[in-house]
């Protein structure tokens, strides 16, 4: 691909980009990632600008051996100076053993479908949420400097594969019980691809108005190609992180026909275009996909930027002194 001579402006960033690509991209595909290998990856994601990566998934491994390593993964990450270490855990148990190992932000999946919560959890949404106040309650025992974020991932927000429709009221009051449960954010997640621009902007505007700022990420999946309309929407409606996969790994394995998240390079220039400064080099974070593409043979990586590269005359936003362009 053409790579790129610009570096993007630190410090401050306009929009936060999470990369969700070693938890949810590698949970959803079925060969396992050499633990090596993710901490590599890890390592050069954080190395292209990314500040919070979500680095794996505190499950049984009887469901999900890909996530076998998950402590380790989490642990080695750690060890990154600067950057925010966020793990999925769908319980209390997970929640802890998450913090053990030293993650700074928890995240729980809570479904909007109760048919996708008992798919995924295992448990109804009302045990889910219950689930949620038992962690926060264990998390108001710790130390005050060391307890985790509890953010809350609301999935299938704008509808589900298994039961259809989400009404927008049920997503709208259950980001409020959990936000008054003791969450510190919550997420909209679009599990399945079924959201359009239209409905997110309208559903992330009104939890925007009951949370403020505990309105916390825009999650979306391109699987019908509406990913980064969607994310753009999430944007107008007060959004100011949005979740990305590096080659656009990802999917829900529990929700028939989900595959993959908004692709982190195409998100990235995609912002940074429009003026929002992320603080992530393109040509770093483009070169991390060859370590994806050698750990995992064949297995397919989407995007455009990577293929078409910076376009001439490019700059990133915050830093029109530095000029981008194709070399």
């Amino acid at each position: 691909m053409n790579s790129a001579t610009a570096t993007p402006a630190a410090s401050r960033v306009d929009v936060l980009v999470r990369e969700v690509g070693p938890r949810d991209g590698l949970q959803s595909i079925k060969p396992t990632m050499p633990t090596g290998a993710k901490n590599r990856w890890i390592a050069a994601l954080a190395a292209s600008g990314l500040r919070t990566i979500e680095a794996g998934s505190f499950v049984s491994p009887k469901l999900l051996p890909q996530m076998a390593d998950a402590a380790d993964t989490v642990k080695q990450a750690r060890t990154i100076p600067g950057l925010t270490v966020a793990a999925l855990a769908p319980n209390l148990r997970g929640a802890q053993d998450a913090a053990a190992a030293g993650a700074h932000e928890l995240v729980i999946p809570v479904s909007a479908s109760n048919e996708h919560s008992l798919a995924n959890v295992r448990m109804t949404t009302e045990q889910a949420v219950a689930e949620v106040k038992k962690i926060c309650a264990w998390r108001d025992t710790l130390p005050a400097g060391s307890r985790p974020v509890v953010g809350i991932a609301i999935s299938t927000s704008f509808g589900c594969s298994l039961s259809g429709p989400v009404s927008e009221d049920r997503v709208v009051a259950l980001a409020v019980q959990l936000a008054a449960g003791g969450a510190d954010t919550v997420h909209l997640a679009d599990t399945v691809g079924y959201a359009n621009p239209v409905q997110v902007k309208r559903l992330t505007a009104r939890v925007k108005r009951e949370l403020g700022d505990k309105l916390g990420a825009g999650h979306f999946h391109n699987t019908r190609g509406q990913g980064l309309a969607n994310a753009v929407a999430a944007l107008e409606a007060g959004v100011t992180t949005l979740d990305s996969s590096l080659g656009g790994l990802g999917g829900c394995p529990y929700a028939p026909g989900a595959t993959g998240n908004i692709v982190t390079e195409d998100l990235v220039f995609l912002l940074e275009s429009m003026g929002l400064r992320t603080g992530i080099d393109l040509g770093k974070l483009v070169a991390a996909r060859a370590l994806v593409a050698e750990a995992l043979p064949g297995e397919p990586l989407y995007g455009h930027f990577a293929d078409a590269g910076l376009p001439k005359g490019f700059t990133y936003a915050g830093d029109r002194t530095r000029p981008g362009g194709i070399t």
